[in-house]
């Protein structure tokens, strides 16, 4: 079993910064791959980045590119969703999802854990 904590989400103004945390517990997977999702009240979750194992490959959502940057520190068991220039359209609940496999899907349903989620509000 695997479990994901989010913290960092919060209130921040149009232009402003944000650094998301998803801490890792439980069984990990030399082979698997983390992402973020969010979820806006009223829509559906949307995929947002991606991640894989040793850091070395990342997929984003093209809304995001150049704003988000996605990492990992394995030895802290912690990954990171570093959000710049953000914009009311961002707002949502953030999750941190984990899936066994090497690939990084941008599908909800490819990934086997889930986080609670952190909420991010941007105003205008």
């Amino acid at each position: 079993q695997v479990q994901l904590v989010e913290s960092g989400g919060g209130l921040v103004q149009t232009g402003g910064s944000l650094r998301l945390s998803c801490a890792v517990s439980g069984r990990t997977f030399s082979s698997g791959t983390t992402a973020w999702f969010r979820q806006a009240p009223g829509k559906e979750r949307e995929f947002v980045a991606a991640i894989s194992w040793s850091g070395g490959s990342t997929n984003y959502a093209d809304s995001v590119k150049g704003r988000f940057t996605i990492s990992r520190d394995n030895a802290k068991n912690t990954v990171y969703l570093q959000m710049i220039s953000l914009k009311p359209e961002d707002s949502a609940t953030y999750y941190c999802a984990a899936r066994r496999g090497g690939a990084l899907y941008s599908r909800s349903g490819a990934y086997d854990y889930w986080g609670q989620g952190t909420l991010v509000t941007v105003s205008s």
